[in-house]
């Protein structure tokens, strides 16, 4: 099949992954104080400084539908996956190019894909997309097996830091300042509906480490047959020493790291951790 998948760069990669799928990527905008710039090539290490520098919390913003749109063109058939629709407005963006260029065309196969999560969880759409055009299904059964398989995804992030929250004004700087002085870490999850929702909120980093790996078990099922995804904000040795826990407890068909890129960095900020499977 001629195919490509196109996804927003919320959705977070490695080198392998990039081999394994006909991807092309739509960037999101970053604001960070005074500086607004394309989520595409950016040195994840002084972004992260520059955050810590800025008074104000980093906002993203969606791409309009013409960045989907420019690569419509290029294949027969077009995957797209978004972040969560109930997160960011790509989604209906990307919705608003496919009208457009059917329109257009006439002719053509897009199908839009509400990942109802992001990060690595995004990524792991685009494998099984790819996986199931390597076994020749059929268009209508792929959209039919990929939407199976967002349904059943879980999404977990433990945030290692509230600086962000709290200049967000989205928790209160007097409770943040608290929390922080108590260590309270927070674990968070993706609601069926693809809404981030607050699962737990655990005293102490190394209790957080090990609540957030039994959330793992208490969620998952048939594991066997599931890949888990790790996305990591500059704590490249806190997801090792994750997936190593998650194999020694767990029985995933495989486990995969990713390094967030600056769409995913600004919300989870530095030592956050994600995990999708």
């Amino acid at each position: 099949m001629d195919y490509i998948v196109v996804m927003d760069s919320g959705c977070d990669l490695n080198e392998d992954i990039k081999e394994q799928i006909p991807l092309r990527i739509v960037p999101l905008s970053v604001v960070l104080g005074e500086h607004d710039f394309l989520d595409e090539n950016v040195n994840l290490q002084n972004f992260l400084e520059e955050m810590k520098r800025t008074a104000v919390a980093p906002r993203t913003a969606s791409p309009s539908p013409s960045g989907f749109h420019k690569w419509f063109n290029e294949a027969d058939n077009i995957f797209v996956v978004t972040l969560s629709s109930k997160i960011s407005s790509t989604y209906n963006n990307a919705i608003l190019a496919q009208t457009m260029f059917l329109e257009q065309q006439g002719t053509g196969f897009i199908h839009v894909f509400d990942s109802l999560t992001a990060s690595v969880g995004e990524t792991l759409i685009g494998l099984k997309i790819a996986e199931l055009i390597q076994n020749n299904l059929k268009k209508g059964e792929i959209v039919e097996r990929v939407n199976q398989y967002i349904q059943e995804m879980r999404t977990f992030f433990l945030l290692d830091s509230l600086e962000h929250l709290i200049k967000s004004g989205r928790l209160n700087r007097f409770a943040g300042t608290v929390a922080t002085w108590l260590s309270i870490k927070p674990i968070l999850g993706a609601s069926d509906e693809g809404t981030i929702d607050l699962i737990e909120k655990v005293r102490g980093s190394k209790r957080a480490f090990h609540r957030f790996l039994e959330v793992i078990g208490e969620k998952g099922e048939k594991m066997e047959d599931k890949v888990l995804g790790i996305a990591h904000c500059n704590c490249l040795d806190k997801a090792l020493a994750l997936k190593e826990e998650i194999q020694q407890r767990y029985s995933f068909k495989d486990v995969i790291i990713v390094e967030m890129g600056a769409t995913i960095s600004a919300y989870a900020d530095e030592g956050g951790i994600l995990v999708a499977y």
